[in-house]
């Protein structure tokens, strides 16, 4: 019988190479307010950041309540627009995906995006209907590095955490996954090794993954 286990992923650079859209939106938001951040600066501040986190920090005060509210949906509606017509899934995580599901893996997607962006993904890559848990910005108090959303995914899935594994591929959601008590794949779509927490594997695609590679993860 093969074992219960859990499998949850982030959305962008996970599922999707998004962050370099986010990137453009995110410059032409900035760029209407007079402001250039780099390509390392929204490396180190961005990439798997909450937009609260994002905009405090490169607008230089705290944003939130309605104002929040109000520029995470211009920002946001902008890389709707702009991703719309890339959207493409990483190679080979459909067929992973389809493999883990084959296998009886329960399956999670737990994002700091808004369900706007979740829902543009899941409309174009065909993995809804293998989903148990589905949980975005919208859904926790706490965002990454806290393992608020990555504990709930796993209440969701009726998994204990220590038999999840999470795919993530940014420093705050390999910092989540790890408070959380879970075994982590740090996918190099963002950023190096050595830039991220240390992982229990590391891969650049889902071409060649399996079922089988998992559990040797949650055996260790």
């Amino acid at each position: 019988m093969n074992k219960k286990i859990a499998v949850i992923f982030d959305m962008d650079g996970v599922i999707c190479h998004t962050n370099p859209y986010h990137s453009l939106a995110f410059q032409e938001f900035f760029l209407k307010r007079s402001l250039t951040p780099t390509e390392e600066e929204f490396a180190t501040h961005m990439y798997g950041k909450s937009n609260s986190y994002i905009l405090s920090h490169f607008l230089k005060r705290p944003i939130q309540g309605q104002e929040l509210l109000e520029l995470e949906e211009e920002k946001e509606s902008m890389f709707r627009m702009i991703y719309k017509p890339h959207i493409e899934p990483i190679t080979g995580i459909l067929t992973f995906i389809s493999d883990l599901k084959n296998n009886g893996a329960q399956i999670g997607v737990a994002t700091s995006a808004p369900y706007a962006n979740l829902e543009l993904i899941l409309s174009k890559v065909a993995i809804r209907e293998n989903l148990g848990s589905i949980m975005a910005s919208e859904d926790v108090r706490n965002h990454k590095p806290d393992p608020e959303v990555y504990l709930t995914s796993a209440s969701n899935l009726g998994i204990a955490p220590e038999q999840c594994v999470v795919f993530e591929d940014s420093f705050s959601g390999v910092t989540a996954a790890l408070n959380a008590g879970m075994k982590v794949v740090g996918v190099l779509t963002s950023h190096t090794k050595e830039e991220l927490p240390p992982c229990n594997l590391y891969i650049e695609n889902y071409l060649a993954l399996s079922y089988q590679d998992i559990i040797p993860l949650l055996e260790n």
